[in-house]
């Protein structure tokens, strides 16, 4: 089995639903064929609840989990809510750190930097404009390594639909803690833009996930 982390095309598909209380993606190879998973984890009925009722989705911590086909784990998301400025941390499956993707105040533009598990600096994300879905990704030196777009030229000859998908290409050499991230930046960015659209990341810096049990 080919692991996530050696693929240089993945495909994210967000799994239709009729009461989408529960974000869950396919992870899908340039052919169609499924090879991961991302899920939300970590939310109680409560949590799920309060999140169908009222829009306070954006107070909420997320935690994202990212799974080979074969069901095992990869790596976790994690986004807080308690801090005004986006911050996603990104673990493997034993919790361990291994960066940060952190949104960059840039004024008409979307940028998040890409930190290494010593907040080292390990490249940025940066958009055209605000609301552009196509990302180019850099390395520390400026080098473009890789896009998240979803005007990828295989949508045409693979049939796939942009309304539901989105594309990571990797076009340059990586290291592996940059890969990692680059991995999780599929997942990570759809969650951040979500969440800014819906009104920010905060409330008086409290995170309503510590008053709902």
């Amino acid at each position: 089995m080919t692991s996530l982390l050696q693929r240089d095309v993945l495909v994210i598909s967000q799994k239709a639903k009729l009461i989408e209380m529960t974000n869950e993606y396919r992870i899908l190879d340039p052919e169609g064929e499924e090879v991961g998973a991302i899920r939300e984890e970590g939310q109680s009925k409560a949590k799920k609840l309060l999140r169908l009722v009222s829009d306070v989705d954006q107070f909420l911590t997320h935690r994202l989990s990212v799974y080979e086909a074969d069901g095992t784990k990869l790596l976790e998301i994690v986004r807080p809510a308690k801090i005004f400025k986006s911050t996603l941390q990104i673990r493997d499956a034993g919790g361990t750190a291994r960066g940060a993707i952190v949104q960059e105040n840039v004024i008409g533009k979307k940028r998040f930097a890409l930190r290494g598990p010593a907040d080292e600096p390990l490249g940025s994300i940066d958009a055209e404009n605000w609301r552009s879905w196509d990302f180019a990704i850099h390395d520390a030196g400026g080098t473009e390594i890789a896009r998240v777009t979803k005007t990828w030229a295989g949508f045409l000859r693979e049939g796939f639909t942009t309304a539901d998908h989105y594309v990571l290409e990797i076009t340059g050499p990586t290291s592996p803690d940059l890969r990692f991230l680059l991995v999780a930046s599929a997942a990570a960015l759809d969650t951040a833009l979500k969440q800014d659209d819906a009104g920010g990341w905060g409330f008086g810096g409290i995170d309503l996930s510590d008053l709902i049990p």
